[in-house]
């Protein structure tokens, strides 16, 4: 049979180094291949091909969800990985939306999982996969380059999730710019502290490195004291965050006595790139960072449909607050104002992006697919740019429905609609306010309905805190709260967040 898609084909010339180093020990490109292919046959449980059945899997970051993942796309199935930082009811929206009929998952996760596990609606398999006996002839079928691979839930200006489909072709034509561009080599080693449910942990951190051999260095979270010690103890050559991990940086660095400074200082000096993205930098970050660690932080640009459209080089100057350019053998790239016309080097507009690494559709959203693009067949990002001297930079976005905070894009409707279920709250809106760690901070007004309260007014937002933590992401859990009598409105009954977004600064200030 032939073999599979080509970054697990890749791994078969790297057998014997060393693919994954995590809590557990290190696991050779051998022994992934291996317990990827067992795993992926117990999927198949004697059939030829999944043929794009969708395999939720619930996994801590390391060897085993890389494993996971893999077995999916070796058996021919669609991969829907699932955050480990998820409360039930955002599990529960994935897997029915996705309409995933199997479901991998670590005992770490089984009290969480166990109303989906009792509901018996899902094939389940608690790993590890060493645990499935399996024949000692392992058949996997064939998978077509263009079969659909990958399912990632992103937040859109509907409200609920939208399901990203990307084939193995996209995947591929995101992987291959970003070798080029930053220059991996398979003696790299990454340390990896990134969510594993979107683009920046799954393509930029962790396919890259498995594509060229590299190791992968996973922690179990992001700790910025966990990040320093990796940096002094093990042989690291690259490091991706977003703004609010290097600001966390700097702050323990600046915790440690002048001796340890220079310790770390040293440690960060061998690492040979160390790349921002997911949220702007800001440059008081960015110059400071530099001070500690000899680095200009690389910042580039990209989304969920579409991964990298641009970067800031690996040699030569990166500007600070710009993205950088186009990648080179990647995206064609424009940048329009009002019916598509094509704008002036100075002036803002929509960053639209066409090319193999954009991707297939929205999961079963055909109208939410059509508006994504324009009618000659360019993805219409949403983001607001301008363009100086060929670098370019981000404005804003077109949507204020979209919050960019701490890496994650998250929908102020979705978080609008859980909130309105809770029994004391009649209505609110949800904005964005900046935020010099987080990009932005979501922050919400409130009209409460009347009538007692649960808890003393001055401990009401701590308590709501507390129930939107079960409800949904921590990072989608208001930060900034807002008790008022009524919203803004314009003529129409139009919330006016613009209007919202003074009142806030207003209380803040005063």
């Amino acid at each position: 049979m032939q073999p599979p898609v080509n970054l697990i084909q890749r791994a078969q010339y790297h057998t014997r180094r060393t693919a994954i180093t995590d809590e557990s020990g290190s696991y050779t490109y051998g022994q992934l291949l291996q317990q990827s292919g067992e795993l992926a046959a117990w999927l198949l449980q004697g059939q030829p091909h999944l043929n794009q059945t969708r395999v939720a899997f619930l996994c801590a970051p390391g060897f085993g969800y890389v494993a996971a993942q893999w077995a999916v796309w070796r058996a021919g199935g669609i991969a829907v990985p699932l955050s480990t930082h998820h409360p039930l009811p955002e599990i529960n929206y994935i897997l029915q939306n996705s309409g995933a009929t199997v479901l991998l998952y670590e005992p770490l996760f089984e009290t969480l999982l166990a109303p989906v596990l009792e509901s018996g609606l899902l094939r389940a398999v608690c790993l590890p996969a060493s645990m499935i006996a399996v024949s000692d002839n392992i058949l996997l079928p064939f998978v077509h380059p263009n079969q659909q691979a990958l399912i990632l839930y992103t937040s859109g200006t509907t409200g609920k999730p939208k399901g990203v489909v990307l084939t193995h072709r996209n995947l591929e034509a995101q992987i291959i710019p970003l070798i080029d561009a930053w220059q991996w080599q398979p003696d790299d080693y990454i340390l990896h502290t990134l969510p594993l449910h979107h683009t920046h942990g799954i393509v930029n951190a962790l396919c890259c490195a498995l594509w060229q051999g590299a190791c992968c260095h996973f922690l179990p979270a992001f700790d910025a004291a966990a990040v320093w010690r990796a940096f002094l103890h093990f042989p690291v050559t690259l490091f991706m965050g977003v703004p609010a991990m290097y600001q966390k940086l700097i702050d323990r660095y600046l915790q440690q006595p002048p001796p340890v400074q220079q310790q770390l200082s040293a440690a960060c000096r061998k690492l040979r790139l160390m790349v921002s993205g997911s949220a702007a930098l800001p440059v008081s970050v960015l110059q400071t960072f530099e001070q500690i660690s000899s680095h200009t932080l690389l910042e580039r640009y990209g989304m969920t449909e579409i991964g990298m459209a641009l970067s800031n080089p690996y040699r030569g100057i990166r500007l600070p607050g710009m993205v950088g350019k186009p990648l080179a053998g990647g995206l064609q790239v424009r940048v329009v104002k009002d019916h598509n016309i094509i704008v002036a080097e100075g002036e803002t507009g929509e960053l639209q992006v066409k090319g193999d690494a954009v991707f297939v559709e929205y999961w079963q959203n055909t109208e939410a697919t059509r508006q994504a693009f324009t009618p000659d067949g360019w993805f219409k990002t949403g983001d607001v740019v301008q363009v100086q001297e060929g670098n370019y930079r981000i404005a804003g976005r077109i949507s204020t429905d979209i919050i960019k905070t701490g890496g994650y894009k998250v929908s102020a409707l979705e978080i609008e609609e859980v909130l309105r279920t809770h029994p004391y709250i009649a209505d609110c809106a949800v904005v964005a306010l900046p935020d010099e760690n987080w990009g932005e901070a979501v922050s919400v007004a409130v009209v409460l309905k009347p009538g007692p309260l649960p808890v003393p007014r001055n401990q009401l937002p701590a308590f709501l805190r507390q129930w939107c933590k079960t409800q949904m992401a921590t990072y989608k859990t208001p930060v900034n709260w807002l008790f008022i009598d009524q919203l803004p409105r314009n003529a129409m009954g139009k919330i006016v967040k613009p209007q919202l977004k003074q009142l806030f600064l207003k209380d803040i200030e005063g």
